[in-house]
């Protein structure tokens, strides 16, 4: 019964902090390097990630700058950012990449808003089944003799409260999340 707690949390954590590192890539109007550090640019014949390829820093509070280990790679790295999502204008000055991180609009809040509310609904959608494995694995267990009926039981309210916590973490960080996009 332990095996099948044990695996039901470490996936419904696997769920979290999927979720955390999914929020961190979201804009709130204030430079973090999280916004572009896992962005793919074309370098050297491959893909690879934009802190691979720099060092990413934020003197301000609103901008980043961008500092190519090999400045041949500035043009790429100017052009990925360009075609990502962000939807920040990169400007190059010499050997850096300056992205200066313009105010949010009131509209642009609220469709963040719902970009976060839809990832935190995915991450509950994960919790959820990484509980419907656990049940299910209980009830195989019992099935096959090595849990007793009040076994399952237990086990069942054990996943359940699990469930319960982690579906309640999921809602703390949205709220926290969706405060920080709206502040002003």
């Amino acid at each position: 019964m332990d095996e099948i707690l044990f695996t039901a949390e470490e996936g419904m954590e696997k769920a979290l902090d999927f979720m955390k590192h999914e929020f961190s890539s979201v804009r709130t109007g204030k430079a973090s390097p999280a916004l572009v550090e896992g962005i793919d640019v074309e370098a050297y014949g491959s893909s690879m990630k934009l802190k691979q390829l720099a060092l990413i820093s934020t003197p301000e509070a609103r901008l980043i700058v961008i500092t190519p280990f090999d400045v041949s790679n500035a043009k790429a790295i100017e052009k990925a950012i360009n075609e990502s999502k962000v939807g920040i204008t990169p400007s190059v000055d010499g050997k850096i990449i300056r992205l200066p991180i313009p105010e949010l609009s009131e509209e642009r809040r609220k469709d963040l808003v719902k970009t976060v509310k839809t990832m935190a609904e995915e991450t509950r959608v994960r919790i959820r089944a990484a509980r419907r494995h656990a049940m299910d694995a209980a009830k195989k267990s019992q099935k096959d003799g090595a849990l007793t009926e009040d076994d399952l039981k237990s086990a069942e309210t054990q996943i359940q409260k699990l469930t319960d916590k982690y579906v309640a973490d999921v809602d703390s960080q949205v709220g926290s999340k969706e405060a920080e996009i709206m502040r002003v």
